[in-house]
């Protein structure tokens, strides 16, 4: 790894490639972490950490929340178009020179970011940001690259359409915002596939990829070596002077819980297929009109799929939770570690969450449950909180087996004893310290360590030190369990639950069902 002289820095300042002197802004968040704005509002993010590796990325604020209706789609095939020809490289290029970095490239998108990152031997950052800048600045979009990735979008559709722990968590989320926002697909509608073209790509390009959405994070390098890199590859990225959509994050300064705090034990759609500058895209005639103010309003509401030859029944139970930003995120993260659960069988003892209340409760007396958890999908303004479960059913003919209507009151039971019982202190710390120990172990992946750094400052532009987070954590009480669950699905609060099922039967007539147990019901 090439050294940066040190008496090159002066005061905030470093000397470019070209010996022209550039100011930056540098602040220490934490003692191990420097964060740089460049002067075209790039936020330069380290943590001084030892290893073998080093990680760098690019995260961006943007992703399928922020898609309209005409640009649908696109985040997903940004995706699957990373790390293709350029306008400095060819395809051929471009693999030849992600094949010698020694390590692993990758891009993936999910609701409200884009990232692009590499772990790879030290010496290999240069090689590594500067793919990572190829492809964000200098994409070419060849027709005929579209059109390869048209044909594997299709094939990832129809393939996690027949996965139900993969297709229902997206329903869930166009259930419950209304198709709008948060509710928008993470992957390309089917019938919006073949529209997908470079003037799409570009349009949503020049709305997201401007340098104050983006951060640059990095482990394993010098601070001012990831500048000078940063500031190599991404000054001459500027902001169009059209104005920005108001859709950006706007609470940047607000400490809180970083993104994975606790994503839901569902793998991420987003990760299953992980697989140009604002300034060199102009307003084209013909683009895709822009809106003003996409919003992402909660809703609620029911859906059920029907699929007579499953093998499972599936029933998903929701509400909205706190946005990121909410101090009460820390109660809703150690709620959802206290109900636990998975699958009807896991290796392991009590540290793989056996004494959570609905292995405790469901799992370990229900043997035609298969499947049964927590989830709590966290956002910036927003979060989906709430429990899962897949049974045999009734109408397999199978001994045991269970309509959607049967198990629904035990799900939401579960949900009721937050609200009206008290939590002895035995569990709730237990839960406490799985969530803490959970957040240590998670940061200890170099990968993790680095997206996650990316992130916070994309988010609220600082590093939230672990401490304060486990601090957080540790002022959960029974007091503000029960204050939570009121806020959050109380029968005052409100709200109104997303239901959504899959299989052989519906849930029928389910308010009732909520208002028996003292939650909220909706209308």
């Amino acid at each position: 790894m090439r050294k940066v002289n040190a008496s090159l820095l002066r005061h905030g300042r470093i000397a470019t490639r070209l010996g022209k002197p550039r100011s930056y802004t540098t602040e220490a968040t934490e003692p191990t972490v420097k964060v740089t704005t460049l002067p075209n509002k790039i936020r330069v993010a380290t943590e001084a950490t030892p290893g073998h590796f080093s990680s760098v990325g690019l995260y961006v604020d943007a992703g399928s929340r922020y898609e309209w209706p005409e640009v649908s789609g696109a985040s997903h095939f940004l995706d699957r178009m990373a790390f293709k020809s350029t306008r400095t490289r060819t395809d051929e290029e471009m693999s030849t020179a992600v094949h010698s970095l020694g390590g692993q490239i990758m891009c993936s998108s999910s609701r409200e970011s884009i990232m692009y990152q590499s772990s790879h031997f030290h010496q290999a950052t240069p090689l590594a940001l500067s793919l990572i800048a190829d492809t964000v600045l200098n994409p070419s979009f060849h027709p005929e690259e579209i059109e390869a990735q048209r044909d594997a979008a299709f094939y990832e559709v129809r393939e996690i359409r027949t996965k139900p722990d993969m297709i229902l968590p997206e329903i869930l989320h166009n259930v419950a915002y209304s198709e709008k926002g948060l509710g928008n697909p993470l992957l390309c509608p089917e019938d919006r596939i073949n529209l997908i073209d470079e003037l799409t790509l570009r349009t949503t390009m020049q709305e997201w990829y401007r340098p104050e959405r983006m951060v640059i994070a990095g482990a394993g390098m010098h601070h001012e070596e990831l500048v000078e890199l940063t500031d190599k590859f991404f000054s001459s990225l500027k902001s169009p002077t059209i104005p920005q959509s108001t859709n950006s994050r706007t609470n940047a300064n607000n400490p809180t819980i970083p993104t994975h705090l606790l994503n839901s034990s569902t793998p991420s759609v987003a990760k299953s297929l992980t697989r140009a500058a604002s300034y060199l895209f102009p307003n084209t005639t013909g683009s895709p009109a822009i809106p003003k103010s996409p919003t992402s309003t909660y809703t609620g509401g029911h859906h059920f799929v029907h699929d007579p030859k499953a093998e499972f029944n599936h029933l998903y139970v929701a509400y909205e939770g706190v946005g990121i930003h909410d101090d009460d995120i820390y109660a809703l993260a150690t709620m959802q570690v206290l109900l636990g659960g998975g699958g009807s069988f896991s290796a392991g003892g009590p540290g793989k969450g056996m004494y959570s209340r609905l292995y405790t409760h469901i799992l370990n007396h229900y043997p035609q449950i298969d499947h049964c958890a927590s989830f709590h999908h966290i956002y910036t303004d927003s979060s989906l909180f709430g429990l899962f479960a897949s049974f045999l059913p009734a109408a397999s003919g199978l001994r045991g087996g269970n309509t959607p209507g049967q198990i629904l009151p035990h799900l939401v039971h579960q949900l009721s004893l937050l609200l009206y019982t008290a939590i002895p202190s035995v569990e709730l710390n237990r839960a406490k310290n799985q969530l803490k120990s959970s957040l240590m172990m998670a940061l200890e992946s170099r990968a993790v360590e680095v997206e996650d750094l990316g992130r916070q400052i994309l988010v609220h532009g600082r590093k939230v030190p672990i401490s304060e987070m486990t601090d957080k954590i540790d002022e959960v009480d029974g007091h503000s369990i029960r204050k939570v669950a009121a806020r959050i699905f109380g029968p005052d609060s409100g709200s109104k639950p997303t239901v959504v099922s899959m299989g052989h039967e519906d849930t029928g007539s389910f308010n009732e069902v909520f208002r028996k147990y003292g939650l909220a019901a909706g209308n």
